[in-house]
């Protein structure tokens, strides 16, 4: 076997050869990447799975939103199916009337608004005994707090029917505020659990700087720990609107007679209304795009808020921990 040294090998040639491996070697890095998460094709491959799941919840609404602005030329027109070839905003405010969604609006902004800033109230007092104090029967309280997060609301909606009956609170909204006042409410549980994650957390220093100064713990909840917990409070906040707004089932059942009644309720009316008219032979083009611009008044508060408290959002889930 004959061996070549590299000094008979002139120097035009073996640069060449150095170039093209080191080519190589730097397209390998790009590519595939020093770590496995690095590299374009990890990369590539992530924003695909991103991108679909993405398609998965923004579908719906792109349907939505393209639904309500067709007229009958486009609704009839089999070929029109996503992009509309013109632009109708009647059915907007033909759903608003229906909805009679100013009234409704007010009521449902007041009524998720209120329980929200209960709920903060009493979940991040019961967070914070949970996490910073000590009392009889902790640990029996805390399984008990889990059970309540566990249980499906229909076990108890009976019993608390009867109750609320006896109170006279049907038909009104204290079957819903009074609860979130004592941190029951909508997953009231789960934002104690929220708050205990974020307050246990924080370094046992604060509780005693904080005694040494002469505080006592209801002192240093309101002036130390509420202020700091600026996080978890945008957490909290966000989920309780969100689903006391959303909510469908405890208003129809505290509620179902009530003359003034949130959005969810008044969409379920207008529906059954709708289906009403199909079925007594009342026909129209116009029932589907009604119905998406209905729905559209109704989420389009959600993500007008989302769309400025998102970034808070975002960090106060990073920091209570839910992404663990």
């Amino acid at each position: 076997m004959k061996i070549v040294k590299r000094e008979n090998i002139p120097a035009s040639r073996w640069l060449k050869e150095d170039t093209l491996r080191n080519g190589l070697q730097l397209l390998r890095y790009r590519v595939v990447g020093t770590e496995i998460d690095k590299g374009l094709l990890f990369r590539a491959f992530v924003y695909v799975i991103l991108i679909n799941v993405a398609f998965i919840y923004i579908k719906p609404i792109l349907y939505m939103v393209t639904t309500m602005v067709k007229d009958a030329r486009n609704i009839l027109d089999p070929a029109v199916i996503w992009v509309p070839k013109s632009i109708y905003w009647g059915h907007l405010k033909e759903a608003s009337e229906m909805l009679n969604y100013g009234k409704s609006f007010l009521i449902s902004i007041s009524l998720a608004s209120s329980v929200s800033i209960l709920q903060v109230f009493s979940c991040a007092i019961a967070g914070y005994a949970f996490a910073r104090l000590d009392f009889p029967l902790k640990k029996l309280w805390g399984t008990l707090l889990l059970f309540t997060f566990i249980m499906p609301p229909q076990i108890t909606i009976l019993p608390s029917i009867m109750l609320f009956k006896e109170f006279g609170w049907m038909n009104t909204f204290l079957p819903m505020v009074v609860p979130a006042l004592f941190g029951h409410g909508l997953k009231g549980a789960l934002f104690v659990i929220i708050y205990r994650a974020f307050y246990s957390t924080l370094p046992k220093e604060l509780d005693e700087a904080a005694r040494i100064d002469g505080a006592g713990p209801f002192r240093l909840f309101f002036r130390v720990m509420l202020p700091i917990s600026r996080s978890a409070t945008v957490v909290v906040v966000l989920f309780a609107f969100v689903w006391n707004w959303n909510d469908f089932y405890f208003p129809s059942l505290f509620m179902f007679t009530a003359e003034n009644v949130p959005l969810s309720i008044t969409l379920a009316r207008m529906a059954g209304e709708m289906a009403n008219a199909e079925g007594g032979g009342e026909i129209t083009v116009y029932a589907e795009a009604i119905k998406m611009a209905a729905s559209f008044l109704i989420i389009m508060p959600l993500l007008i808020i989302y769309l400025f408290a998102q970034r808070w959002f975002i960090e106060g889930v990073e920091r209570t921990g839910l992404v663990e």
